[in-house]
């Protein structure tokens, strides 16, 4: 039988399509199409940080700034902060697949993953994508090449995820040529020995705008670090404004389009933070694996024991997961963006991928810090001292739900950026629903995959269908919806969990390298991925149903759901072997 499709169309490829297309409908960015020149820069960077940074982070801790900044200027040495800067601005214009990669390979410390990514992301780009050419030609080829380091300023002790809530004010000194600026800003990486701050401020009281501020403006300082959980080697302090002096040719972009600096830099940082964390999970599973394997308890290895074994295949699955999506977004964000390379295309192709980049933070964020907490478990009481690396992991992973916009923020974006897609017409989400309506009427136009991981398929068709069925009813609430949280809480993670499975079944099905070990991955990740979509499906449905409904309407959700039994052992035994092998992440690029 042919597989249905959602839409009775042919659905763009654009961002959220994921939902409306078949598992593999379109070919996508994978590792396996990484060219040489992509792969030489993961190398290239993936050494730097072997070499330098590895070697020297326990004198992180004492914030030398000196080290860091040597550091930052190697970096720049090798190319590894200009990916993303024109040429014409000393960089190499790079795209954003090889920019990820190179954040990747910048994983090995979570302390400088987070100083590297704070110049590099959120620090260099707004003045890439919307400097005016004096201000490009002034600051970039400084940071491309390491000689100053950026930093971003948007939060405040009261307006966290409330960005737009800023209180720091700038207002027109009667010369006409300076901003006088007044407030603070909180928890700005990099701010003890930044050169340059991209900082948001609201101009006049109210137009919220962004400002290029220099280290040693008068009336700038910063204040003292902050004294954190996790990531200590990184540099985290308060900015200070006293009538400070800042000249008005520092305006970046428009006054009171602030906002649109802000929030498409943070997707682009949300992207990053998932490259970030692919590598981080990679790291993190050679300590878990390399510790089961020389550990023994009872006579034996406890890579011996199943539920070892176990833990060891979920990091695993979870990894070959993240890295799929993750490459994934930025081959399609590379492919809108195609031949053109004006700034305002660039950062309308990554904005397209919004809805992707906030599940990208999600899931990486989030089974970042449970693969660490598995790993930790496995090192049992010595995961609990510094003498283990990966204590210091699990300190330095927990901010990463808060960096880049809340998870909770996130969760919320995912279905509001969906539904408003779909009432511009630019998603076919009605159409999808009465698609829905036609085959639980008549279920032969169910999908009905058949040969390589059926199963896996049709569990990935039909939760795109579940998450269809919820979001239908979430729909009438009308916009009471925007204040229900819970429902759109439960919306995102099935569509988290529908783009999850449609990568990494999309990945393996387009790839004939070790056929047995990506369908292993694959049947382990579906099994527990399907069950997560369901259950969140079910959850938006209770919360949304009248009491008179709910058991019917359950009844008719139930009907796009198959529970497939998976013997866990047999998953496990198909994946464990050739990590202990690798002593690691078992599949090579």
């Amino acid at each position: 039988m042919a597989e249905a499709h959602l839409s009775n169309t042919e659905v763009p490829d654009r961002g959220g399509s994921f939902l409306f297309q078949p598992v593999g409908a379109r070919p996508f960015m994978t590792p396996e199409k990484f060219t040489s020149d992509q792969r030489q820069f993961f190398r290239t960077g993936g050494e730097f940080t072997r070499v330098e940074v590895v070697e020297k982070r326990d004198r992180f801790v004492d914030h030398d700034y000196g080290l860091l900044r040597d550091l930052i200027g190697k970096a720049g040495e090798l190319g590894l902060l200009g990916v993303d800067v024109p040429e014409e601005y000393g960089g190499l214009g790079l795209d954003k697949v090889t920019s990820m990669l190179v954040a990747e390979s910048q994983a090995g410390d979570g302390s400088w993953a987070t100083t590297f990514g704070a110049h590099t992301g959120i620090g260099t780009l707004p003045i890439v994508f919307f400097g005016t050419p004096a201000q490009k030609a002034k600051y970039l080829p400084d940071l491309a090449a390491g000689r100053k380091v950026a930093a971003y300023a948007l939060s405040e002790a009261g307006s966290g995820s409330d960005a737009l809530g800023a209180k720091t004010t700038a207002r027109l000194a009667p010369d006409g040529k300076h901003y006088v600026v007044n407030g603070g800003k909180m928890w700005i990486t990099n701010g003890g020995f930044a050169d340059v701050y991209v900082v948001f401020l609201k101009v006049d009281g109210g137009g919220f705008t962004a400002f290029i501020v220099e280290r040693g403006t008068p009336g700038f300082s910063t204040g003292r670090e902050e004294h954190k959980l996790g990531l200590r080697g990184s540099s985290t302090t308060p900015l200070i404004f006293e009538d400070a002096l800042v000249p008005v040719e520092n305006v970046l972009g428009e006054i009171g389009k602030g906002h649109k600096i802000a929030f498409n830099i943070l997707n682009v940082g949300r992207l990053k933070l998932a490259a970030f964390s692919s590598g981080g999970m990679k790291w993190s599973l050679r300590t878990g694996t390399a510790y089961a394997a020389q550990r023994k308890q009872f006579g034996k290895a406890i890579a011996e024991f199943g539920l070892v074994r176990e833990k060891l295949a979920r990091a695993a699955a979870n990894t070959y997961a993240v890295e799929s999506m993750t490459y994934r977004a930025a081959g399609a964000i590379d492919d809108a963006i195609g031949d053109r390379s004006d700034a305002a295309h660039v950062m309308a192709s990554i904005e397209e991928y919004a809805v992707e980049a906030s599940i990208m933070k999600i899931t990486g964020s989030e089974w970042m810090f449970s693969l660490i907490d598995e790993m930790l478990q496995i090192h049992g009481g010595n995961g609990f001292v510094t003498d283990y690396p990966v204590e210091r992991a699990y300190r330095d992973n927990r901010v990463n739900r808060i960096f880049e916009g809340t998870n909770e923020i996130n969760r919320l974006l995912i279905p509001g950026m969906i539904f408003k897609r779909a009432m511009r017409g630019q998603m076919p989400l009605m159409e999808a629903v009465s698609r829905l309506d036609e085959e639980l009427a008549d279920p032969k136009f169910f999908p009905a995959p058949m040969g390589r991981l059926a199963a896996e398929r049709r569990g990935a068709e039909m939760a795109k269908r579940e998450f269809i069925f919820a979001a239908r009813w979430a729909a009438t609430l009308g916009p009471a919806l925007e204040q229900r949280q819970e429902v759109l809480a439960a919306l995102a993670d099935c569509a988290i969990e529908v783009y999850a499975m449609d990568s990494i079944l999309g990945r393996t099905l387009a790839t004939d390298d070790r056929p047995e070990l990506r369908d292993a991955l694959c049947r382990f990740f579906c099994a527990e991925s399907r069950e997560r979509a369901i259950d969140r499906a079910r959850t938006a449905l209770c919360a949304v149903l009248p009491a008179g409904e709910v058991e019917a309407q359950l009844e008719q959700l139930s009907r796009l759901h198959r529970y497939t039994p998976v013997n866990i052992m047999e998953a496990r035994e198909g994946i464990v072997p050739s990590v202990l092998d690798t002593g690691g992440y078992p599949i090579a690029w």
